[in-house]
């Protein structure tokens, strides 16, 4: 029994205790506390001896200071993390969504209320000493910045599968006018390669550029340069790539200037900082534009099949980690510009299997009046881009859909395999007079072909003879791949429907353009012949041109190397 620290200073005895207060061992004085005035602590419990009444104040006030302590714990810790929230927030830098007019309007939602995402990736070649150290070009140091690297990131309304699609940097394009967001400065609508989009406007200018030349409509635009890269390696923690002999991409013979760097030997390698940013801009050693391509497609299924083995997605604090890698080392689109929005973003992709995630470039040719830049495939292009329009599946690795799609219970959104036309009119009801509704019809079949003549003044006939008299054919040739409603304020929407539901057009095709002076009816070059729009079949899922170079996230083979740079 422990002793009170002074002699003499025992608590006097209490009646009923049995404890006296003198010719007694003395008593530690917290065993027995003096009695507290009007409390009846020193009287006896009716029928007891000599037990001591529980201490149930005690036990309360420490029960209290307990919870006292872990609540303080919990806010402490909920403080720590929101900090930590608010710390990842400030390294994100955001940018104006979109800086040009591209005419297109975002998807519809399917039955269950879901739209497919699509993201903008862009790889800019700006050159300040940092990216000059990794990648040269240090007499480029405040020239215009290029988004040399451009994808597609599309996930699809159902999240069952994915698709990355890849622009060469060379390809001949038509850039609508764009606003740089930053200066205010106004750039005309040219025609000229994808990568010089960016100086005319930022991402946002790359991205009008994407949705004119492919009709879709894409969500955000996300930036990084050779830093952010290197940062994005090593926080993964190496990606593995292949090739089949050895490569030394040094300056290209006679040329004296070029050259990536990598030097690998034959066989697989865990490539990460400098070496992962080498990989990725590695151009002659793997033939062309193309071969970079397909080997950046390469390493970013080998990325997504790491993270899926490593469980990242699920791993908090592996998240963490990468989380605070991403937002220093991107530059987002400003309504994606919070952490939250990102982490949901990269979460999409958590249960997408690999073997239906599929890479692609677009199909190109040789530029006619000029051996170094690309145009378009004319033939192949537009299927690819149907299919991602119509969020049709790239794979071939899902579900059949059900035998009889649209009926109760079929899912709305899996794979379009069916072969059956699926009808897409708008079922909009006028909501104004149509002999009130201006419209105007412009030809658009231009594309590919000679125009067909007097193709505008045939559909403003029909319009009329459905009583939408103020219907007028534009001499002018304005070529669109697919055919188009536009109209320009929000109070037109309902009667550009209706339009549209008069000439059986999708209701997907309406969209709201600045550019529309009025309803604007531009017949594409999807639309000929005929009085009434042709109802098309969905392409089936994995359809892809095999010019398209496809390649499957579960692909695991290596690249071949060009000969003058294979090193023995």
């Amino acid at each position: 029994m422990r002793h009170s620290s002074v002699q003499g200073e025992g608590a006097p005895g209490r009646a009923g205790d049995g404890i006296s207060g003198a010719g007694t061992r003395p008593t530690a004085t917290s065993a027995v506390p003096a009695p507290r005035s009007g409390s009846g602590s020193g009287r006896r419990r009716a029928g007891g001896g000599g037990g001591r009444r529980p201490n149930r104040r005690g036990r309360r006030r420490v029960l209290r200071w307990t919870a006292s302590i872990v609540a303080l714990l919990i806010l402490g810790t909920a403080a720590a993390g929101y900090l930590y929230y608010r710390h990842l927030d400030g390294n994100i830098r955001s940018g104006q969504r979109l800086s040009g007019d591209s005419g297109v309007a975002r998807s519809e939602a399917d039955a269950a209320g879901r739209r497919p995402i699509n993201i903008l990736m862009l790889g800019s070649d700006l050159r300040d000493e940092a990216n000059a150290k990794l990648g040269g070009g240090w007499d480029m140091i405040g020239d215009s910045v290029r988004a040399d690297v451009q994808m597609l990131v599309h996930i699809s309304a159902d999240r069952k599968n994915a698709s990355i699609t890849t622009v060469p940097r060379d390809t001949i394009v038509d850039i609508p006018e764009c606003t740089d967001p930053a200066t205010g400065t106004k750039y005309k609508a040219t025609k000229m390669m994808i990568n010089e989009s960016f100086a005319r406007g930022g991402a946002g200018c790359t991205l009008a550029t994407w949705e004119k030349m492919a009709n879709v409509y894409i969500d955000h635009w996300m930036l990084i340069d050779f830093t952010g890269v290197v940062s994005m390696a090593d926080a993964i923690g190496g990606v593995d790539v292949c090739v089949n002999q050895n490569v030394f991409d040094q300056s290209k013979p006679g040329s004296g200037t070029g050259g990536s760097g990598l030097k690998l030997t034959a066989g697989t390698h865990k490539v990460q900082g400098q070496q992962a940013l080498q990989w990725l801009r590695t151009r002659h050693a793997f033939g062309s534009d193309m071969g970079r391509a397909k080997a950046q497609h390469m390493y970013m299924n080998s990325m997504m099949r790491g993270l899926k083995s490593q469980n990242a997605f699920t791993d908090l604090p592996r998240l963490t980690g990468l989380a605070e890698a991403a937002t220093k080392a991107l530059k987002v689109s400003e309504e994606i510009g919070s952490v939250k929005k990102l982490l949901d973003l990269a979460l999409l992709l958590k249960d997408v299997p690999i073997n239906r995630i599929t890479s692609s470039t677009i199909p190109v040719l040789q530029a006619p009046n000029d051996e170094n830049r690309l145009i378009l495939n004319p033939a192949d292009a537009p299927k690819v881009w149907e299919m991602l329009r119509k969020d049709v599946a790239l794979d071939k690795n899902g579900d059949p859909a059900p035998a009889e799609s649209g009926q109760p219970g079929a899912d709305p959104s899996g794979p379009a395999t069916s072969t059956e036309p699926t009808p897409q009119t708008s079922s909009s009801p006028p909501t104004s007079n149509p002999a009130k509704i201006a419209v105007q019809v412009v030809n658009g079949t231009g594309v590919g072909a000679a125009p067909v003549g007097k193709r505008a003044t045939a559909i403003a006939g029909e319009l009329v003879a459905k009583g939408y008299s103020l219907a007028k054919a534009d001499g002018a040739l304005t070529p669109e791949k697919a055919t188009v409603v536009r109209y320009a304020t929000d109070a037109q929407a309902a009667d550009a429907q209706s339009v549209a539901a008069a000439l059986g057009i999708p209701g997907t095709s309406v969209q709201k353009s600045a550019a529309a002076a009025k309803i604007t009816v531009v017949v594409g070059a999807d639309w000929r012949e005929g009085a009434t729009y042709p109802q098309q079949a969905p392409p089936e899922a994995g359809s892809v041109p095999e010019s398209a170079d496809v390649l499957n996230g579960t692909d695991t083979s290596c690249m071949d190397i060009y000969a003058p740079f294979q090193w023995k």
